[in-house]
């Protein structure tokens, strides 16, 4: 761990100037036209960022210093700050980031596992988050315990990515790795935050990911996942782009939905579903139902008939995943043979269905933990003189 900004105590220079990392390449295109710039300076400039990764102008040593200067007065080329990290290099490591203004936010780094989204076995997946805090309040969940601060910028998103893939660069003995290699092969939006919540700020990070240009990553292996903003669905569905879509479903009744998810009082399943069935018909794409197995709650058997029917139709998937306990919420795990019997009686109605036995459990690795206690730590330290 490295030394942290006492939050309260020590301001952080907030960034007076766009960051050039939340720039589309035709926005900067547009800059460069108007500075007289040759187009091919940008290439250039659009390698160091996303393929380099640049930290600091200087460092882009093909591109003539007046360029650079020019580059600096305009925008800003922000670094996050690794605040903690937990986890081995082998397994799933989460990462805690600290932004300029000194809050906080997690990233999860998961290796391999052909359960997860039935892919192949030879990536790394990298879970991102969209805001800081979260205003959706699950009642599951360390995100929201101390409510929503903030979106987060497009360059705070995107630079989730460039920093982990900038540390994996480091740990390989390199600073830069081949355009086709990346270090991060996919991405699930559903670290702190609600995604779609941020919508804007997302889809253009997400342009950024996706593009050539940029990170390159394909569409079809970013997964957005939302706790059920039905209208922001309807609207994803109309974008060009065939992103996954994932729903945090965790209850197959609005009765349990009610209990632990206050977002479906204002978009109660029969809505949801219709908005994830457009989506499913626009895209062509088999969604993703997020389904956090908690003791006592949504884990009993006869739950399984009712998922197993949203399922079908919306010719979806399931993904299981037991809950990861929560300093502070009362809510439990279930034995690992009921989650067992849980999936198979889903299997046994026709659905696709995948038990996650989580990655990660001995780190924190529910959405927030991280953060709450480095925050607890920080507060419980005297102030500085």
């Amino acid at each position: 761990m490295i030394a942290l900004a006492r939050k309260g105590h020590l301001r952080l220079p907030a960034p007076v100037t766009c960051d050039i990392r939340s720039q589309l390449r035709e926005e900067l295109e547009a800059r460069f036209k108007d500075w007289g710039a040759p187009a091919y300076r940008l290439t250039q400039l659009l390698e160091w960022l996303y393929v380099h990764r640049a930290t600091g102008w200087d460092q882009m040593t093909n591109i003539p210093k007046a360029l650079r200067q020019q580059l600096a007065g305009e925008f800003s080329l922000h670094e996050l700050t690794l605040a903690r990290q937990q986890g081995a290099r082998d397994t799933t490591r989460k990462f805690l980031w600290q932004l300029a203004d000194g809050a906080f936010i997690e990233s999860v780094l998961i290796p391999a596992n052909p359960a997860l989204y039935s892919e192949a076995s030879d990536r790394q997946t990298l879970c991102v988050s969209t805001q800081v805090g979260c205003a959706y309040g699950c009642r599951f969940c360390a995100s929201g315990l101390e409510g929503w601060k903030r979106n987060l910028g497009v360059d705070e998103i995107v630079g989730q990515i460039l920093a982990v893939e900038r540390l994996a660069a480091a740990e390989a003995g390199g600073s830069s790795a081949p355009g086709n290699s990346r270090a991060v092969t996919n991405l699930v939006f559903m670290g702190m935050g609600e995604p779609l919540a941020n919508y804007n700020n997302l889809l253009k990070a997400l342009r950024i990911l996706n593009a050539p240009w940029g990170c390159g990553i394909g569409a079809r292996k970013i997964t957005i996942s939302t706790s059920g903003l039905a209208p922001q669905i309807r609207r994803l569905a109309e974008e060009p782009e065939q992103f996954q879509l994932a729903i945090s479903l965790h209850g197959a009744t609005d009765e349990v939905r009610n209990r632990i998810m206050p977002v479906n009082r204002k978009y109660p399943l029969n809505e949801l579903a219709a908005a994830a069935e457009q989506y499913q018909k626009r895209k062509g794409r088999m969604i993703t139902l997020e389904y956090i197995l908690i003791e006592g709650v949504n884990d009993h058997l006869d739950q399984t008939a009712p998922l197993a029917k949203l399922a079908q139709r919306l010719h979806a998937k399931v993904n299981l995943i037991p809950y990861n306990k929560v300093e502070g919420l009362e809510w439990r795990r279930p034995a690992e043979e009921h989650c067992i019997a849980f999936a198979e009686r889903l299997r046994q109605n026709g659905v696709t269905a995948t038990l996650r036995l989580e990655k990660g459990h001995d780190i924190d690795a529910a959405c927030g933990q991280l953060r709450l206690k480095t925050e607890k730590e920080l507060a419980a330290q005297p102030a500085s003189t």
